[in-house]
């Protein structure tokens, strides 16, 4: 019995109508990996909670107390009076030198499938202040200073991580400590009440040693003539972000070294500073990602901060994120190959066979995912490859009717996961890869098909409901 068989354009309608149905469960899948991406977030938050966040460390600043005349212009029996009063102001003085060392213990902790770093900084060093000596081009009386309530500040963005027994001195006396940082009631951090006065318009050298906690990143608000900051750490995976890079940096297998050097004219920003309480000195806030900008300066024009992230060597989501924009490839390049089959070898492939084959390649990725959670990326990608080529081979033999067509799409899906793979590694390439590859199975489809019709119907011979294979 003869039937009429489809033109070879017909069936390419059919290979590109599944593929369209197909990229419906692709976009799925793609959403779930963003959601598996955002529940790690949540879960790392989770693991890191009560250890302390990302923590930014500023100070430490002098600040003294003054009394301000002010001149207020008020209205009463319809005439305009003048009144004088005096209010309270703070004087904020950055140190002339900071120097500062901080060693970073860090780890990972686990919970689950889900792991996070975290650390622990020991911060010492030491400040030298010293009293300006044109307080009149700012406005101020020196005999207006309230020097015996001045405060030492220092400011940490999550107070919870700080350590025991914080210590401050000057000149070899420990200072005593209160809570609250950088800023008005509320602030951040810590600080200690001195009196100013002694040895006033020296000199004043300070010392601190403290140990505090964190989990991801960890910032410095540099602010003083000249600050150097030097970091050592074991973890061999940083990222040197923010306002200010390194002037040196060391990165090996045991872990990490970097020095900072920022000045004020970098900072563009004044050793001195006056205004009402809490005002010349900006609170520190608890960071968040995407609290700062790339240049590391907070949103509205604030303070820069120089940023070192301890990042994970291999994220896995971003990695199964960018496999999964590539599955319309290992669709298109599987499709074709069934089509030349079809087209040219003569095997009849239907739409619900293609309709299987697709779904088995949109199952890769989620196997990849599901995998790449418990056992690593590398291991996942093998497994979820293996198995998909496996039973697309397998169902391609009965589909095509030989085994050695069936070895040609089981190359054919062993070689698109190998460059896919190739691809995810060398990020800068992937683009002119791909771009290859797409010209190359073009050419390959010009050259086989450059004497066919496809318009043209042909007639196949059913018996019994079956057709003979090619």
């Amino acid at each position: 019995m003869l039937s009429q068989e489809r033109s070879p354009g017909a069936k390419l309608a059919l290979a590109l109508l599944v593929g369209f149905l197909l990229s419906f469960p692709l976009f799925t899948v793609w959403l779930l990996v963003y959601d598996r991406q955002q529940q790690s977030e949540f879960a790392r938050a989770g693991i890191a909670e009560g250890w302390g966040g990302p923590q930014i460390m500023a100070g430490p600043l002098l600040v003294i107390p003054y009394r301000a005349t002010i001149t207020e212009t008020v209205t009463e029996n319809n005439r305009e009076v003048s009144r004088s009063r005096q209010i309270w102001r703070e004087l904020t003085l950055a140190p002339e030198l900071a120097r500062l060392d901080t060693d970073v213990d860090s780890q990972p902790l686990r919970r689950s499938i889900y792991e996070a770093v975290v650390y622990q900084s020991r911060v010492s060093g030491r400040a030298r202040f010293a009293m300006p000596g044109d307080l009149a081009r700012l406005g101020i009386a020196p005999a207006e200073l309230d020097l015996a309530r001045a405060e030492l500040r220092f400011g940490l963005s999550d107070p919870r991580g700080l350590g025991a027994n914080p210590r401050v001195s000057i000149g070899g006396r420990q200072l005593p400590l209160q809570p609250g940082g950088a800023g008005a009631a509320g602030g951040r951090g810590f600080f200690a009440p001195i009196n100013a006065g002694v040895g006033a318009g020296q000199p004043r050298g300070v010392e601190v040693a403290y140990v505090f906690r964190g989990h991801g990143m960890r910032s410095r608000a540099p602010h003083a003539g000249d600050t150097l900051w030097r970091v050592r750490a074991n973890w061999p995976h940083p990222s040197f972000q923010g306002g200010f890079l390194p002037a040196a940096r060391s990165v090996r297998a045991d872990g990490f070294t970097a020095e900072y050097r920022v000045g004020n004219l970098a900072l563009g920003r004044s050793l001195v500073s006056a205004g009402a309480p809490g005002e010349s000195v900006p609170a520190v806030e608890a960071e968040t990602p995407d609290t700062y900008d790339s240049r590391g300066a907070a949103p509205g024009g604030g303070g820069q901060i120089a940023r070192i992230s301890l990042i994970q060597p291999v994220d896995l989501y971003s990695r199964v994120n960018r496999a999964t924009k590539y599955g319309f490839l290992f669709i298109g390049f599987t499709f074709l190959a069934f089509l030349m089959f079809d087209v040219i070898g003569g095997v009849r492939v239907s739409a619900v066979e293609y309709l299987l084959v697709g779904a088995g390649l949109v199952l890769f990725f989620v196997l990849l995912l599901a995998f790449a959670e418990v056992i690593g990326f590398a291991a996942a990608y093998l497994v979820a490859a293996a198995a998909i080529a496996g039973l697309n081979t397998a169902y391609s033999a009965a589909v095509l009717k030989s085994w050695r067509r069936a070895g040609f799409i089981g190359a054919l899906l062993t070689g698109l996961y190998a460059v896919l793979y190739v691809l995810l590694s060398l990020e800068a390439y992937s683009l002119l890869i791909g771009a290859l590859m797409l010209f190359v199975a073009l050419a390959v489809v010009m050259y086989v098909t450059r004497n066919l019709n496809w318009g043209a119907r042909g007639e196949s011979e059913e018996a019994g409901g079956t057709s003979p294979a090619a």
